[in-house]
């Protein structure tokens, strides 16, 4: 019961006048923070009505294909035609084998 007592006893006395009250310094920060966010949030908006709606490649306008001979324009290239091509173009993709001792020329006789 003491402690009861002395609970009710505290809640008589009176509190400072300052406590509890924010000050013109804690309004301007309220005030400055706000104003940070709704700069934030617009420039957020802006960054994001940039983006595509989708990234996948099916929105994408169709790819123009450019034969590279007028023949081309006639018939119509073969399954694999393109990879043939580019080993044509360069020659040095496809290696010999190796040998153990990191040779790739054939032995002199």
């Amino acid at each position: 019961m003491n402690a009861f007592a002395a609970v009710l006893a505290a809640s008589d006395q009176q509190l400072p006048e300052d406590v509890g009250k924010s000050g013109p310094l804690g309004l301007f920060l309220v005030l400055v923070l706000l104003v940070a966010a709704l700069l934030l949030v617009k420039s957020m908006s802006g960054h994001l009505k940039k983006l595509p709606r989708s990234f996948d490649p099916e929105d994408a306008d169709p790819q123009v294909v450019v034969p590279d001979t007028p023949a081309e324009l006639i018939e119509p290239r073969q399954p694999g035609q393109d990879l043939l091509d580019t080993l044509r173009r360069a020659p040095r993709a496809i290696e010999g084998p190796r040998r153990d001792d990191d040779r790739t020329d054939p032995p002199a006789r």
